[in-house]
């Protein structure tokens, strides 16, 4: 029977450092949890909580009825896969496959049966008898995954595992792991420090900042509504502002803007955010009659890059460099050149709205 995974106020500290600071999170059973956010911001830490190779300062974590605070790893049940694939070098891959099955006294032919079934599941099924070091870092880490679920762990653990591959691998095993958590309906949670994994892969995004959990909700949630100008500039790209509230419209240096629910941010200065997809471009995009006029703004294209199928097309206002994004279609019907015109165009209900601004990512 499938249990949720409870962490209620969990603080990890090393000396003076709190790298898990009163983190509280469910995770339902079935559910594709990634933890995402830059480095050391606690997201492996809390991984290694969780799997019991770190324990927590204080506070609990429990599966099911079961309270974990004291329980090892190895009596857990859950499955652990690592960034560096961690496999026997010494071993095949159906012996790296079996290893976990053997450690459980389990019946051979049954070990057999299972090695079958994983490595039909991972593509394995013509290189079972090579060694780690005949196979290429995507086939290595299938073998990792196929070691971890062949024990059907009640929980699959993964520390950013595809972070060693390539760009074109990485996406095609996004896709085998997402796909065998599915069909598996096992509960899984994922580090990551990807925000393209991470959009694509889980069911629910946790992004974690200096120890703390800052926001959780699904993939679009997190990307459309961000919670804080953090969240706003981690995840995706956000242009920014900084303004005073006046007459009902922001001022940001010379331009005035129309912003819808502004009222929802105490105190004059507000700082604004939008996407770089978010800004029209009239003439091109839109049309005039359908904008509102203080929130057109003449530019110049600087620089136009081709990037499939988007064109970044950067400018420059009253000195801050921004970024618009049109898709290559839109772009292909009137294409523009570096230094021409163009009048931008910023949706007034485009806009998040924040009372505070982050300390720039280094």
């Amino acid at each position: 029977m499938s249990k949720q995974l409870v962490l209620k106020n969990i603080c990890k500290s090393f000396g003076s450092l709190i790298a898990v600071d009163d983190v509280n999170l469910t995770v339902e059973p079935g559910e594709f949890i990634c933890f995402l956010g830059p480095s050391g911001c606690g997201k492996t830490t809390l991984l290694r909580i969780i799997t019991g190779f770190e324990f927590q300062t204080s506070g609990d974590i429990s599966y099911g009825e079961r309270n974990l605070n004291n329980v090892i790893p190895q009596k857990r049940d859950f499955g652990i896969v690592f960034q560096s694939y961690a496999l026997f070098p010494n071993m095949t891959v159906q012996e790296n496959i079996s290893f976990g099955l053997k450690m459980r006294k389990m019946p051979q032919n049954l070990i057999d049966e299972r090695v079958d079934e994983m490595t039909d599941l991972m593509g394995l099924t013509d290189w079972k008898s090579h060694y780690p070091a005949q196979l290429s870092g995507g086939q290595q880490q299938r073998v990792a995954l196929a070691r971890a679920i062949a024990i059907k762990p009640n929980v699959l653990l993964l520390d950013e595992p595809l972070s060693a591959l390539d760009a074109k691998i990485r996406i095609r095993l996004r896709a085998v792991i997402k796909r065998l958590q599915q069909d598996l309906g096992i509960t899984m949670i994922y580090v990551t420090h990807d925000q393209e994994e991470a959009l694509s892969m889980a069911d629910r995004v946790v992004v974690m900042r200096n120890g703390q959990l800052r926001q959780i909700g699904s993939p679009w949630e997190i990307y459309k509504k961000p919670k804080t100008s953090f969240i706003a500039e981690f995840v995706g790209t956000s242009n920014f502002f900084d303004g005073q509230k006046k007459d009902g419209l922001v001022v940001c240096g010379e331009h005035s803007f129309v912003v819808s629910k502004i009222d929802t941010v105490s105190g004059n200065k507000v700082y604004l955010a939008i996407r770089p997809e978010d800004i029209e471009i009239v003439g091109t995009t839109i049309k005039a009659e359908d904008c509102e006029p203080s929130n057109i703004i003449e530019v110049k294209a600087e620089l136009i890059t081709f990037l499939g199928a988007v064109v970044d097309i950067t400018v420059n206002l009253e000195g801050r460099e921004m970024i618009v994004d049109i898709a290559q279609k839109e772009f292909a019907k009137k294409p523009l050149k570096e230094q021409e015109t163009l009048h931008l165009y910023f949706p007034p209900d485009a806009f998040h709205i924040y009372s505070e601004f982050f300390k720039k990512l280094i």
